[in-house]
This record gives structure tokens, C-alpha cells and sequence, in this order.
């Protein structure tokens, strides 16, 4: 686990702290925005690097970044890990060769997940689904940050395996070993999470 991928997480302002509304209508009083990280590439690279590492335990045959936050985070593991990637469209195009799957892919194939951050996990079912429908095997996803809030569950009652570099909890802790919030901000952190 990278100390320093947490310290330039919270530099660039991946890791925020405020009142913030997720994509599942959940509040939360932090918000991790790896988008951010498209602007960072030295971020981008240390992100890549960890993800690689992180699925080098895993058994697949290529990876694969969900869009769109996923995307990057994967074609940068891609790289630092020299692995190959393909990736599911949000929608076929209407034109040219009207695949839902970019990328070399074939039937059979395992696949791994890659996203930025898992919550209660309904948007990795969602991206399983045409690897699912194309033949294909998607039993794990990889994430940056799990936040601790039933993702893991959520995949697990459908045949999905959740790994991440970090827990939102592990996050947290770095920050705070790094003087960079306090004790108390965690602990109000974490008990708004498991509230919430």
C-alpha cells in the first residue's frame, strides 16, 4: 500500500472533505474524485502502478476500465502493468462496426473490472453485464478506494469478487498519520459513513 498515493490524492483534491451528495443519493461528509486524476499524469502513473500491483494475485486474461472513471485508471494500469485492455461502450454505436465491446476480446476470456471507487455497487453490475452478454467472464473488480458501504456485499450476492489498493478507512488513517486532518475528523468521517 502506497503511503504516497494517498498524500498526492489528497494534494490534488481527490479526497475531499465537506457535505457531498453521491451518485446512490447517500450524503457524505468526504468525496473522492479520481477524476481528477486525468490532470495529474504523475498521480495517474502512481494509480496505475498500484492497480497493477494490486492485480497481480488475480487470475484474467485482460482488463478492463469502466467508464467513465474507470477508463483512465485502467489504460493506465494497462501500462504500468503491460496488460491488455478492452472496455464496454455505454451504448453501441448506430455506425462502423456497431460494438458494444472496443478492444480485443474473445469469448470464454476472463476480465477483470477496474473503476475508481465502489459505494453500494449497483454501477459494477451494470458494467459486467455486456462482458456477461459477449460471452466473456467477469468474476472480479478492482476498484482505487472502497468506501466501506456494502459494495463488497452487493457484488458478492452476485458472483462478483470486490479488491481495492485502499479502504476508505486505510485512507483516512494515512491522512491523519500524514498530520493532514485529525483524529476526530476520521472518527466523525467514518461514523457519518456507517450512519449513512
Amino acid at each position: 500500500m502506497c503511503a504516497d498515493l494517498v498524500i498526492r490524492l489528497h494534494d490534488i483534491g481527490a479526497v475531499k472533505f465537506g457535505e457531498f451528495t453521491l451518485k446512490s443519493g447517500r450524503k457524505s461528509p468526504v468525496y473522492v474524485d479520481l477524476r481528477v486524476l486525468v490532470s495529474h499524469p504523475d498521480v495517474l502513473r502512481l494509480a496505475g502502478q498500484a492497480l497493477a500491483d494490486a492485480a497481480a494475485s488475480l487470475s484474467f486474461d485482460r482488463i478492463s476500465g469502466i467508464p467513465y472513471a474507470g477508463l483512465p485508471l485502467g489504460v493506465a494500469m494497462s501500462l504500468t502493468g503491460n496488460l491488455p485492455l478492452c472496455y464496454a461502450r455505454k451504448e453501441a454505436k448506430p455506425y462502423g462496426t456497431q460494438r458494444r465491446i472496443e478492444g480485443e476480446h474473445h469469448a470464454g476470456e476472463t476480465v477483470l473490472l477496474v473503476d475508481d471507487v465502489i459505494t453500494d455497487g449497483g454501477a459494477k453490475l451494470e458494467a459486467a453485464e455486456p462482458f456477461r452478454a459477449a460471452g466473456l467472464h467477469a468474476r472480479d473488480v478492482l476498484v482505487l478506494v472502497d468506501r466501506e458501504q456494502g459494495g463488497a456485499e452487493t457484488l458478492a450476492e452476485h458472483g462478483l469478487r470486490l479488491h481495492s489498493v485502499y479502504t476508505l478507512s486505510q485512507i483516512l488513517d494515512q491522512l491523519v498519520a500524514a498530520g493532514r486532518i485529525e483524529p476526530a475528523q476520521r472518527d466523525q468521517v467514518m461514523a457519518a459513513l456507517r450512519q449513512g
